[in-house]
């Protein structure tokens, strides 16, 4: 029986739907893996992506492209990965056998991790999904299996036939993790704090003649806290703004990305508000003038081609005046004739 299909996902959907945000980041400390593995049997080649998070910090990446591992922050110890192919990597090579659906792309993901939390207790958790959806998960604290789809049931009852599979990932999640974590969480707090500042730009969309959205996105700063919001008339639109979660990029930065929908007649009444430790101060950013804009950039064209054209005709009167004064000054030379030499060449 083929396995449940969610719609086509692409390889950034995949990660954002199966990705850390649904396990980690919670007021605890914690670190977990997202793991992505695409096979291709077309090609007779296995492809997998992963990524470490320490909270919502993206601190590494590696992927079998390439077959290196890179850290993106400055106290991260270099990692082979070898035990998160040691806990998943089987697994994930015998679920995508049982796909046997012909054509388009189909994902495996995986997203292990623990958390230490702020009263002392820890926690630990392994995911699989298939195309982006839940498939199976594992219980460490009675060593069984939900299966999250009926076509996992056959894979819980062939996993839990081997209990020393389930003790070695319960020994990953509860000691190994959890050394890990606090090792990381000691880098970085030891090490001075990065601080860059965001990169502001407003941007719009016509929804018809009398309404648009006004888009506000910030780039590139870090650390993650910032205050973003619209503003009319130095009032904050707190419920009428649309924010999306603050989100890495993959270079260890964070971006973030608010909207709200307004009468385009008030346009001019709308500021987007941005306050990051990086800044000296907040800044207001308002949508530009993009006809102002395009007629400045006119103006600048029909500039340089006015200094070009002006060029050209004093260099052809200053050529004619020479022209002039030289055949003034040789009268044996016609301009309408030319020399024996000119005629034989």
């Amino acid at each position: 029986m083929p396995l449940l299909r969610a719609p086509l996902l692409f390889l950034g959907v995949v990660l954002a739907s199966f990705g850390r945000g649904r396990f980690c980041g919670s007021p605890s400390h914690s670190l977990c893996y997202s793991y992505l593995y695409l096979p291709e049997p077309n090609q007779g080649m296995l492809t997998s992506f992963i990524r470490g998070y320490l909270d919502d910090q993206l601190i590494a990446r590696y992927d079998t492209f390439t077959r290196k591992m890179e850290s993106l922050v400055p106290w991260m110890e270099v990692e082979t990965f070898q035990a998160l192919e040691w806990v998943i990597g089987i697994d994930l090579e015998n679920l995508s056998k049982l796909d046997n659906q012909t054509g388009g792309l189909h994902t495996w993901q995986a997203i292990l991790g623990c958390e230490l939390k702020e009263d002392g207790s820890k926690g630990g958790f392994l995911h699989y999904g298939y195309n982006g959806w839940d498939f199976i998960s594992f219980d460490k604290e009675t060593l069984r299996w939900v299966a999250a789809q009926p076509q996992a049931q056959m894979v819980k009852e062939k996993w839990e036939l081997h209990p020393r599979m389930a003790q070695r990932k319960k020994l990953y999640l509860e000691e190994t993790c959890i050394e890990c974590l606090q090792r990381y969480q000691s880098y970085k707090n030891d090490t001075p704090q990065r601080i860059e500042p965001p990169v502001g730009e407003v941007t719009h969309k016509v929804v018809d003649d009398s309404l648009e959205v006004l888009i506000c996105q910030a780039f590139g700063f870090y650390p993650k806290e910032i205050q973003a919001t619209w503003m009319r008339d130095g009032e904050v639109c707190k419920y009428e703004t649309l924010l999306r979660n603050v989100a890495p990029n993959s270079d260890g930065t964070y971006y973030v990305w608010l909207s709200i929908e307004i009468n385009r007649k008030e346009r001019d009444h709308f500021q987007c508000y941005l306050d990051h430790e990086g800044l000296q101060k907040p800044v207001f950013l308002a949508l530009k003038d993009k006809t102002a804009i395009t007629l400045w950039i006119l103006l600048g064209v029909v500039a340089i081609l006015g200094v070009g054209i002006l060029f050209l005709y004093r260099w052809w009167r200053r050529r004619k005046k020479y022209n002039q004064e030289y055949y003034t000054s040789s009268p044996h030379i016609s301009p309408g004739i030319h020399s024996q030499e000119d005629e034989i060449q």
